[in-house]
């Protein structure tokens, strides 16, 4: 028996946000979907309007798989697991473990393919990595902009502290992104539809 795909698809009991007050759940499937799709736009952004050459199905792909591990380890709160050098130095140890647990849930043979999408350390993936890591933001940012529409002040500082992080990426396609696109998800349903 290889339950791989069945120990992913309980990414949707993965709450997000645990220190925060929601107004709204967020899970780990809906956030990954969220920055899947965000990817593979900056992908198609860089190649349409900055030169660039990125597959835009590879960097959904990834993004799709860049928080996997959190079906084992849960999602471990930004500020604690940021808190010090010593508490990243042992989460990347316990990410390090699930990632091997979850790659043992597979037949031998699927597992090198799949390696390359939990850890997410090939360097053929290099290019995309960051645009991942900018669409992961881009989509936290989203959730606070969604809890502050509906009154929860509680993600205020959290936003403005995800868009400065995303500024000091220095990724053209996610400023884009953030100048042009992210104002719509503030919009009604009527307004989106009538831009």
């Amino acid at each position: 028996m290889h339950p791989f795909y069945a120990m992913l698809s309980r990414m949707k009991y993965i709450n997000r946000w645990g220190l925060m007050r929601n107004t709204q759940t967020e899970n780990l499937c809906e956030h990954s979907w969220d920055t899947a799709v965000i990817a593979h736009a900056l992908a198609v952004l860089r190649n349409t309007r900055f030169g660039g050459h990125a597959n835009p199905e590879r960097a959904a792909t990834l993004a799709l798989f860049h928080d996997v591990t959190e079906v084992i380890t849960g999602d471990l709160p930004t500020p604690v697991k940021y808190y010090n050098a010593e508490i990243r130095r042992a989460y990347r140890e316990v990410e390090d473990m699930a990632q091997r647990r979850l790659l043992s849930m597979l037949p031998g043979d699927l597992q090198p393919v799949y390696r390359r999408l939990v850890a997410q350390d090939d360097p053929r993936d290099a290019e995309l990595l960051p645009l991942v890591k900018a669409a992961d933001k881009l989509s936290a940012i989203i959730k606070c902009m969604e809890e502050r529409s509906m009154g929860n002040q509680e993600f205020t500082q959290a936003e403005q502290t995800l868009r400065e992080s995303l500024a000091a990426l220095h990724i053209p396609e996610a400023d884009w992104f953030a100048a042009q696109i992210l104002p719509s998800y503030a919009l009604t349903l009527d307004e989106q539809d009538n831009p």
